[in-house]
Formats: structure tokens, sequence, C-alpha cells
């Protein structure tokens, strides 16, 4: 069975790399939609299922995954930054404070075989002056990463702790996307 994740992230490839098993990128055309109404873990999924349904349609017989994830501060959806300054201001936001990273996953299969999921693990910021906020953007790129933050880039400058899946705030909840692409009849390799 052809495997194809919807997505064009680094961070999702490596992922997924990492469980042996065999697929192939296409990057999703599909706009992310940014309606805080739907609540964490239906805006994450929301926008998974318009990620897997825009290159599904172009591959029937494939089983396509889109994921989609976001950081959430006291319920609002912190998106990737614009530019190092909005970037600046959501680690400013986020300094000293608990947040929830979730991911959710729409799964695709053949004969309109779809499973959606999320995942939502929390993080702990340590406490941030300007100095160390500057720092970090200066050894990162946080433009393409929700919060404006990689966790897997000098996380620990920023990140006191995490209560959850490290690969969720990476942007793809591992064990939850083996266990559901079994469960659609996709082999999966020993681990």
């Amino acid at each position: 069975m052809r495997l194809i994740l919807a997505s064009g992230s680094p961070r999702r490839r490596e992922l997924l790399e990492a469980t042996g098993l065999d697929f192939e990128v296409i990057p999703s055309p599909a706009e992310e939609i940014h309606d805080g109404l739907l609540g964490m873990a239906g805006l994450c999924e929301e926008n998974a299922s318009l990620k897997a349904a825009a290159v599904a349609v172009q591959y029937p017989d494939a089983v396509v995954m889109g994921a989609d994830t976001l950081v959430f501060l006291e319920g609002e959806p912190l998106g990737k930054p614009k530019d190092l300054a909005e970037a600046a201001e959501m680690l400013g936001r986020l300094s000293g404070n608990v947040h929830n990273v979730c991911t959710g996953v729409c799964i695709s299969g053949p004969g309109e075989n779809v499973r959606c999921l999320h995942a939502v693990t929390e993080v702990v910021f340590r406490k941030l002056d300007d100095e160390e906020i500057l720092k970090y953007l200066r050894l990162t790129n946080p433009l393409d990463k929700a919060g404006g933050y990689g966790i897997q880039d000098h996380g620990e400058m920023i990140v006191e702790r995490i209560v959850g899946s490290f690969d969720n705030v990476m942007g793809l909840p591992v064990d939850e996307v083996l266990e559901a692409l079994e469960g659609i009849g996709l082999p999966i390799p020993q681990r």
C-alpha cells in the first residue's frame, strides 16, 4: 500500500523515517484555517483533514496522511510567526508559562477510510529575558514553527520540561500514528 505524507515539514519526515515505513512526501496545497472557536483538537484535526483531502483526491488508491501542529496558550492558537519580531513576541508570551502543543493527524485510506486523531503535550517554558529570547532566535529559524520555536532546536534553552510526547511537540505523535496506520491495514515495521 502506498503511503504519502502530505506535509513538507522536515521534522515530520524525520520522525516518520525513523519508524522504518516506506513513504513519499507530497506537500499539501491546502490552506490552513485559523478558527480558534473550533477548540484545540477540532482546529488541528480540521487542518490535518484539509491537508490530507487535498492530496488524497489526486491519489485515491494511496494512504495519505496530513498533520497540523499548533501551540495553544490559554486557549489561543499560536501559529507560525510572520517575522522575527512576531517570533520574539510569541516567545515572550510563552516565557514562564505553561502551554499546550496539539498535533492533529488525518489519515485517508482507499475507499473513504478516514481516521483523524490528535495528541496534546504540555510544555513548561523557562522564564526568559529579552537577551535570552534574542540569543535563541539567532540560533534557530522560528518562522516555520508554531509558536516560534522548535523543541528539537536548542529547546533546552527555553523549555523547562514537557509532560507527554516529545515527538508530538516536534510535529507528529508517532505511536498514535502507527496505531492508526495499522488500523487501516498498513503493515507496520517492528520497532
